[in-house]
């Protein structure tokens, strides 16, 4: 006869905020192994979610899952696990909107890019925040379908009792998800790999395995790596295994190599007509470059390109 479940075998209540290609993967993966979870995005989504389900679109075939959705930011105040999915341009503004209906236990873990988020949502709402590198190839073809094209793992941190409580979580459903006890530098590691990648991929409509096909996009590589390593000394922030040129470009060519059918997601946001997160990419690293002395160039070179791209609508 089965055992009864657990207190400690129970799903938290999940809504994931700012449902769209990530959080709609990562959300389905919950809602698909049986956790309660609610997506929070906008209507065209919601509308598709509600109406025939959420569906996967995954290398072995699609799925069509069942999930709640809604439009309503207040949906939060049942859940103890909240995936924060928004833009990094939008976090300040959502994380304010959503602080008044937190649960005082809730968890937010930030599926996002960029490297200051948890800052930026702990400032907002007084909840604990958890930090996430994630790494996961996908696009939304159309309201309400996600589709998968390579990895779908995520680093978390620092280590606590917490943490290991969501890592747990989410390797339950599937997920990988490991416990880093250097989340800064992980975060920093993929913001080095977005700046590498996203900004040549969007303004050169290449796929990632075009760029590591090419010999004068991995020159290019080169600068950019070789900059973000500067701010990266200069603030004191350590990437792991990555030190020099070399290691870091190994970094980003094994990214493009792992998703090499891939467009960047700031090629995806330029092509949709949409605002693009190159703020908190290359155009972190061109403020940060300037508060700390450190000349970045080319850094600088394409979030004003990207930026312009985006005020243009030039895709």
């Amino acid at each position: 006869m089965d055992q009864p479940m657990t207190r400690l075998q129970q799903w938290p209540r999940i809504a994931v905020v700012g449902a769209g290609a990530v959080g709609g993967y990562f959300g389905g993966l919950f809602a698909r192994s049986g956790a309660p979870v609610v997506l929070i995005g906008r209507s065209h989504f919601v509308d598709a979610v509600n109406a025939s389900g959420l569906v996967l679109d995954k290398s072995e075939g699609q799925e069509r899952i069942r999930a709640k959705a809604t439009t309503e930011i207040s949906a939060v105040r049942d859940c103890s696990l909240i995936l924060f999915c928004v833009k990094a341009n939008d976090t300040s503004e959502t994380a304010k909107q959503m602080a008044p209906f937190l649960p005082p236990d809730a968890t937010v873990v930030c599926l996002q890019n960029g490297v200051d988020n948890a800052d930026r949502v702990r400032a907002a709402a007084n909840v604990v925040v958890l930090p996430a590198a994630v790494y996961v190839a996908v696009s939304m073809p159309e309201a309400g379908r996600v589709k998968h094209l390579a990895r779908g793992d995520l680093i978390i941190g620092p280590p606590s009792a917490r943490t290991t409580k969501v890592a747990d979580a989410f390797i339950r459903a599937g997920i990988s998800c490991r416990i880093s006890d250097n989340i800064e530098g992980e975060l920093w590691l993929k913001l080095l790999r977005n700046c590498a990648l996203n900004a040549i991929s969007a303004l050169g409509h290449a796929r990632y395995g075009q760029i590591a096909r090419s010999d004068d996009a991995k020159k290019l590589m080169e600068q950019i790596v070789d900059e973000v390593l500067a701010v990266a000394r200069a603030a004191g922030v350590v990437l792991p295994g990555v030190d020099d040129r070399e290691s870091g470009m190994a970094a980003a060519m094994e990214l493009a190599t792992q998703m090499a059918d891939a467009f960047s997601s700031t090629a995806q946001d330029l092509n949709r007509g949409q605002p693009t997160e190159i703020d908190a990419l290359n155009g972190y690293i061109s403020r940060r470059g300037e508060e700390l002395g450190i000349p970045v160039p080319v850094n600088h070179a394409l979030f004003t390109l990207v930026k312009l791209a985006e005020q243009t609508g030039v895709t």
